[in-house]
């Protein structure tokens, strides 16, 4: 009996261990994606394109996470978009770039000509590779 209960508190604390252990790295995913959302914002708002701008915030998430696996382009927009759309007062003028992470229009932000010409996704551009899964 006495030996059950020994392994019982054991298990219990190994229980509140490995979930505290899944909350710190909840935290770390968070503070990835408020880090490429803010470099993200902070260089479109300064008057960098797109690709610029994603390409920092993408090397960010990357090289931060934490899984066994790279995050994807995809994957990682979302997460940006997310931070964004969660907390808009921290990423003030950002939603006007969310577009683009999915494919839309790359026009200046000075809006003083109409681009004519159909840009492409970045997510299929990623590095100039054309392989969007080249990470």
């Amino acid at each position: 009996m006495r030996r059950s209960g020994h392994t019982l508190a054991l298990c219990a604390l190994g229980l509140i261990g490995s979930l505290a252990g899944i909350q710190s790295s909840a935290l770390a995913a968070d503070s990835t994606e408020e880090k490429g959302a803010k470099i993200y914002c902070f260089m479109r708002s300064s008057g960098n394109d797109h690709s610029v701008s994603w390409n920092a915030s993408y090397a960010v998430i990357k090289r931060q996470g934490n899984g066994m696996f790279k995050t994807s382009p995809e994957h990682a927009s979302v997460m940006i978009t997310e931070a964004v759309v969660n907390d808009p007062g921290n990423f003030p003028d950002c939603g006007q770039y969310l577009g683009d992470l999915f494919g839309g229009s790359n026009k200046s932000s000075s809006g003083s000509s109409l681009n004519t010409a159909t840009s492409t996704s970045t997510l299929t551009n990623y590095d100039n590779q054309g392989d969007r899964y080249a990470y």
